[in-house]
């Protein structure tokens, strides 16, 4: 896109452990890593080895016949399929048995054993093929939460969102864009949820989505073998350049407490977050009692205190006190608060 400032993702060579944690992850900016053994599936996993040694577990995958896949509008439609006979499908490009049209794309996020429970794990849901992936050991193992394996087909493009819990993507076969957005400029990418609105982001329509200029743009492609660090919350877009392979791995930053117990995905906002929503919607709720007039002004005072309050205006990784308020005690502001909570808007 020719109007928003566009900024190369950083690459790293020889990286292990003690450089990750030193010099790269204290940043919480995403960074290719290149070099970072991900063990032998970098060689062996070709379509037909999978095929092979993947079994004929049965799979769910995404199918659209666009390769530009919208989770808001649900463009695609959810199958199953052998995992044998989806990984042939995807690395076709025309096929001669489909669910839309000959030219649909495939894509599959596997799951866990129990998908509304159990997060994913490569090692539990396709252990043969497990024991040729590596998980960097980047991270406590106490921290791990998920290992999702994903293949797509040539041109697919996943919507732009965020996820709250760090993320490495292995890049094992194929050539991946990704492009990534700050969490600084989440107020110019329409969201809805954790997900952007925008879905065309090389082409937009700037009429209808006009701020989206002003989001300043992250990118990169993986080459095989290369890893990405996509730290929690920031925004990416992902668009398969060839049929491709890849691999998550997932883990948390924060406390284990911090998570929802519930959230398989690891995509539900920490609770922490997830109540202060819950606040907002109330507040905003109370706001509709006044008129039009007094709620343009408190509202405008309630960001005011937001912004003083929680935004950092510090470089990454520097912290901004908040002192107390003196006009409004927290105890005054819970009682003028309505008592029945509004639910978060995913």
């Amino acid at each position: 896109m020719q109007h928003q400032e566009k900024v190369p993702v950083p690459v790293y060579t020889a990286v292990d452990r003690d450089v990750f944690l030193r010099e790269i992850y204290p940043k919480r900016s995403p960074a290719v890593l290149r070099g970072v053994s991900l063990g032998s599936c970098v060689h062996k996993w070709t379509v037909d080895y999978l095929t092979e040694n993947g079994g004929d577990k049965e799979v769910k995958v995404h199918v659209s016949a666009v390769p530009q896949m919208d989770f808001l509008h649900k463009n695609f439609l959810y199958r199953t399929l052998p995992f044998s006979e989806f990984v042939q499908r995807a690395a076709e490009t025309k096929h001669s048995n489909f669910f839309i049209s000959e030219e649909e794309s495939y894509y599959l996020r596997s799951l866990g054993d129990d998908s509304r429970r159990e997060p994913a794990d490569l090692r539990k849901q396709f252990p043969g093929l497990s024991e040729d992936f590596h998980i960097p050991e980047f991270f406590e193992p106490e921290q791990f939460f998920s290992c999702v394996f994903r293949i797509s087909s040539r041109g697919l493009q996943l919507w732009t969102h965020y996820d709250v819990m760090d993320n490495l993507l292995a890049q094992v076969s194929g050539r991946k864009r990704v492009v990534l957005y700050s969490p600084r400029d989440a107020q110019y990418l329409y969201l809805t949820g954790d997900k952007s609105e925008v879905l065309d982001i090389d082409t937009p329509d700037l009429e209808q989505y006009p701020e989206f200029v002003k989001a300043r743009r992250y990118e990169c492609v993986l080459e095989p073998g290369d890893l990405l660090f996509i730290p929690a919350l920031w925004f990416h877009n992902t668009l398969a350049l060839q049929f491709g392979i890849g691999v998550n791995v997932f883990w948390r930053h924060l406390q284990a407490e911090s998570y929802d117990k519930k959230d398989p995905y690891g995509n539900k906002d920490p609770v922490a977050a997830a109540r202060a929503m819950q606040v907002l919607e109330r507040a905003l709720q109370a706001l509709k009692e006044l008129p039009p007039d007094y709620r343009d002004f408190y509202a405008r005072r309630m960001v005011m205190r937001i912004q003083s309050c929680a935004y950092s205006l510090q470089p990454e990784g520097a912290v901004q006190e908040c002192r107390p308020s003196h006009s409004l005690t927290e105890s005054q502001s819970e009682a003028s608060l309505p008592s029945s909570p509004f639910s978060h808007p995913d």
